[in-house]
C-alpha cells in the first residue's frame, strides 16, 4: 500500500483499480503514512502557514430544491434572510481588522442578488479594501455573469461538482439541474481566468466508492485551483435527513490523496469536519488541507445559514474568536498567514 501512495505523490495519478484499493483500505497505519507524505508536500510549498478566508453567508435564500440541502427552496421551517450591501461591507471592514485579506461571499442562488447587484458589491468591496481577494460562491450562472463578476474584480470562485457520475448527480439534485451544465460552469470560470474551486461530498446518499474514483479522476484532469471536500451530514428537515453520516476517516484520507494529486492546490478543512469531530479542522491541516474558513456572517443570522444539522457557528470557527483559532492552528505546529493567501501554481486570468 505504502508503494502506492509514493506512486501516487510521484505521478500525481493512479488507475481506477489502484484509487480504489486505496480508497477501501482501512489500515490506519497506511492513512497516517499517507497524511504524512502529504504533509511534507504542503510543507514544501506552502510551508506551515495556514491561510484564513473570511466566510459571509449573505443570504440563504435559494431557488434550487437539492435534496441534501437545509436552506432547500421547499424547506419551510427555515428563517429567511438576506444581507445589504451595507451589511456585507460592513462584515468585511470588521474582517480587515481582524486580519483576513479573503472574503468569500456565499449564498444560495438567490434571484434578488442580480448580477448588476452583486458586480457593485465586489466592486466597493475592492474599492474599500484593494489588498483583498474575493471569492464568490453563489453557484450557477451564465457566462456573462461570470465574466462581469471577474471583469469588478472578483478573484475566485467556488463551485462543487458534488459527484462527477451523471446518475450519482440526478439522486442528489432536482430534474432542473444537471451534471453537465455544472461542468459546463466550472471550465467557463476557469476559461475567464478566476481561481477556480471544485469539490464533493464524502458519503452522500447513493455514493459508491467507484462514484469517488469517479471524481478523483475528474479533479485530476481539470486541475482545480481549489478543492473543498468535507463528510455528508444530514439535515433534518431534507429528504436525506435520515441517511447516515459520510466517514470522518474517509474525508481525511481524500484530503491527503488530492494533496498528493495537486501538490499546489488550496485545500481547506471545512466547517464540516470540524461538525463532526471536536478537533476536526486541526486533523485537516494535518492531513494535508491549508485553508480555514472563519464564519463573519452576522452572529445573529448564522443560526439560519444551516446547511447541515448542528453546524458550528460561534466557536473556533467564528471570526471573532480569530485569537482561539490561531492557538489552536498554533499548537498543531502551524501558523495561521495574514494575507490573500494565493493558489502557488501556475494561474491563468489576473495576477495575484
Amino acid at each position: 500500500m505504502k508503494d502506492l501512495i509514493l506512486k501516487l505523490e510521484k505521478e500525481h495519478v493512479l488507475c481506477d483499480d489502484e484509487f480504489l484499493t486505496l480508497i477501501k483500505d482501512k489500515n490506519k497505519e497506511n492513512s497516517d503514512f499517507l497524511a504524512q507524505r502529504a504533509d511534507k508536500v504542503r510543507k514544501s510549498i506552502y510551508g506551515r502557514d495556514v491561510y484564513i478566508r473570511g466566510l459571509i453567508e449573505f443570504t440563504n435564500y435559494c431557488k434550487n430544491d437539492c435534496r441534501y440541502c437545509g436552506i432547500r427552496k421547499s424547506n419551510a421551517a427555515v428563517q429567511r434572510y438576506r444581507l445589504s450591501k451595507e451589511d456585507i461591507l460592513e462584515c468585511c471592514k470588521t474582517g480587515y481588522a481582524l486580519g483576513f485579506r479573503t472574503f468569500v461571499l456565499q449564498g444560495g442562488e438567490d434571484g434578488f442578488f442580480t448580477d448588476d447587484r452583486l458586480t457593485d458589491i465586489i466592486g466597493s468591496i475592492k474599492t474599500m479594501h484593494p489588498d483583498c481577494a474575493v471569492t464568490l460562491s453563489v453557484g450557477e450562472r451564465d457566462y456573462s455573469a461570470y465574466k462581469a463578476f471577474f471583469d469588478a474584480g472578483a478573484d475566485r470562485y467556488l463551485l462543487r461538482h458534488e459527484t462527477a457520475d451523471t446518475e450519482h448527480y440526478s439522486r442528489l439534485h432536482p430534474p432542473n439541474l444537471s451534471l453537465e451544465s455544472r461542468m459546463e460552469c466550472l471550465y467557463s470560470l476557469k476559461e475567464i481566468g478566476f481561481q477556480v474551486g471544485c469539490g464533493f461530498m464524502v458519503g452522500s446518499p447513493f455514493q459508491t466508492d467507484e462514484n469517488l474514483v469517479e471524481d478523483l479522476k475528474f479533479i485530476s484532469r481539470f486541475q482545480p485551483h481549489m478543492v473543498g471536500i468535507g463528510p455528508f451530514i444530514p439535515h433534518k428537515d431534507t429528504p436525506f435527513g435520515n441517511y447516515a453520516q459520510g466517514s470522518f476517516e474517509l474525508t481525511l484520507k481524500l484530503l491527503s490523496m488530492i494533496r498528493l494529486m495537486l501538490p499546489n492546490v488550496l485545500l481547506p478543512a471545512t466547517t464540516a469536519l470540524g461538525t463532526v469531530h471536536p478537533n476536526g479542522r486541526e486533523m485537516g491541516i494535518l492531513a494535508g488541507a491549508n485553508v480555514v474558513m472563519p464564519n463573519l456572517s452576522p452572529a445573529d443570522i448564522r443560526k439560519n445559514y444551516m446547511l447541515y444539522n448542528n453546524k458550528i457557528s460561534t466557536g473556533e470557527e467564528a471570526a471573532e474568536s480569530i485569537a482561539l483559532l490561531k492557538e489552536k492552528i498554533n499548537n498543531i505546529g502551524y501558523n495561521i498567514s495574514i494575507g490573500r493567501g494565493d493558489y502557488k501554481g501556475e494561474k491563468n486570468g489576473r495576477k495575484s
